[in-house]
């Protein structure tokens, strides 16, 4: 089978290194991929955004199968693209894609399937949110959320009307956000753990494929501004076998079901953003791929035939027996640049990646880097490259990881310590 990877971050690394282990894959493609992707795949430098010179790459690449990693493509309708013309592809179609795309769709459609949430309300004008800022319908503190893809920047906490105030200005008069920020959406803020929970589906069977949480503040102890993504560790033992029931009766079966019985069925992963409240988990947000940097820390845990299960889910057929867990923990740390996630410096010389890779259980998956003049690998992006460790424990993944991380060197580079504490914490 060859397969071709959509994308260029972290995830489609873990990506394309997993289906390169797989027996059954001849060849993995990237487009447009990265230097640290170029060592387990092909990279082919086309742009995403060209959803016809994608399609073309495919063809002239006789492709069996294409595997989307970033929101984007899925966004501007690269899957019904590709579908037209018989091309197997594992995502949702672009009507489906919404319930990442508009985040006011999304909590709507759970409205309308009756699937936990927080309280809500859609405003299209800043006089009608500031209407509910006033009178404190849903409390504080208040999550406001641009309406569309915001590149992970479009959510903010406001403890007072003030801060309230400044974001919906920030968002709806500056349109700091662009025409994602034109409509609001203001939510409770609910209370408990967050994790994260994923599945891969054909549109009317569902295959869960692993749990993680993310750790999303820049800081130890959760403390600084919020980022795409400082590290994760998998699986999630808060979410226990009731839980993961729970999760699939209560969100995921209703989500598929409901989207096709809408008339836009959901294909490909779904990545479903987790609060665990005293009342019962609760959607925080929908992702309609994998996620960044879970993806990096669930798929080295994936054992079987995942190219096999991938392409029977694009062909509408899902085989559910064919992969599994290992069993193992994964502890992933992401070593960021300077001034992540503001202004951040890049072009540094990145030394020590060898040292990294001879670690044992130890992998590292690029994300922002590129070759520079002469040759040397250079930071060229915020979150640079996520050091993974895999083991028996939390603790000894932890290890491995750190290892690793602590073996790469850039000019600037920072990481959280703490990664994985919070499983420890649990007694895992």
């Amino acid at each position: 089978m060859k397969v071709l990877v959509l994308g260029s971050g972290g995830r489609e690394h873990a990506l394309a290194w997993r289906l390169s282990h797989d027996p059954e894959v001849r060849e993995v493609l990237c487009a447009p991929g990265n230097p640290g992707i170029g060592l387990v795949a092909r990279c082919c430098p086309v742009d995403l955004k060209d959803l016809e010179d994608v399609l073309d790459l495919a063809a002239h690449e006789h492709v069996d199968l294409t595997v989307v990693g970033p929101e984007g493509p899925l966004e501007r309708g690269i899957v019904d693209r590709f579908r037209g013309v018989g091309q197997p592809i594992v995502g949702p179609s672009q009507a489906a894609a919404r319930l990442e795309s508009s985040k006011s769709f999304a909590k709507a459609f759970m409205a309308r399937q009756r699937i936990p949430t927080a309280g809500f309300e859609i405003c299209e004008s800043i006089d009608a949110a500031f209407d509910v800022v006033s009178d404190g319908r849903l409390g504080w503190p208040l999550v406001i959320k641009a309406d569309g893809l915001a590149a992970g920047k479009g959510v903010v906490i406001a403890e007072s009307r003030i801060d309230a105030d400044r974001a919906l200005r920030a968002s709806m008069v500056d349109k700091h956000f662009g025409d994602a920020g034109k409509t609001v959406v203001l939510e409770q803020c609910l209370q408990g753990p967050e994790a994260s929970f994923f599945v891969l589906t054909d549109g009317e069977q569902v295959l869960p494929i692993g749990t993680a949480e993310d750790h999303k503040r820049a800081g130890d102890d959760d403390v600084g501004p919020n980022t795409g993504g400082m590290g994760a560790f998998a699986p999630s033992p808060r979410l226990t076998s009731e839980v993961d029931a729970q999760v699939m009766n209560q969100i995921v079966r209703p989500v598929i079901d409901g989207m096709r019985a809408e008339g836009s069925p959901y294909a490909g992963f779904l990545y479903v953003g987790l609060m665990l409240t005293p009342e019962g988990p609760k959607v925080i947000e929908f992702n309609v791929r994998f996620g960044d940097p879970e993806a990096q820390v669930v798929l080295p845990l994936i054992t079987g035939r995942f190219a096999h299960t991938l392409r029977s889910a694009a062909t509408g057929d899902l085989d559910q027996g064919d992969i599994a867990s290992s069993g193992k923990r994964a502890v992933g740390v992401v070593l960021a640049s300077s001034g992540y996630p503001g202004i951040i410096e890049t072009g540094h010389r990145i030394e020590g990646l060898d040292a990294a890779a001879a670690v044992p259980n130890a992998t590292v998956f690029h994300a922002g880097t590129r070759r520079g003049d002469h040759g040397h690998l250079i930071t060229a992006g915020g979150r640079v490259l996520t050091a993974v460790g895999t083991a028996e424990t939390y603790a000894a993944a932890m290890e491995t990881a750190y290892r690793a991380a602590r073996a790469i060197r850039f000019e600037g580079m920072q990481f959280r310590r703490d990664i994985g504490r919070k499983a420890l914490d649990m007694g895992e």
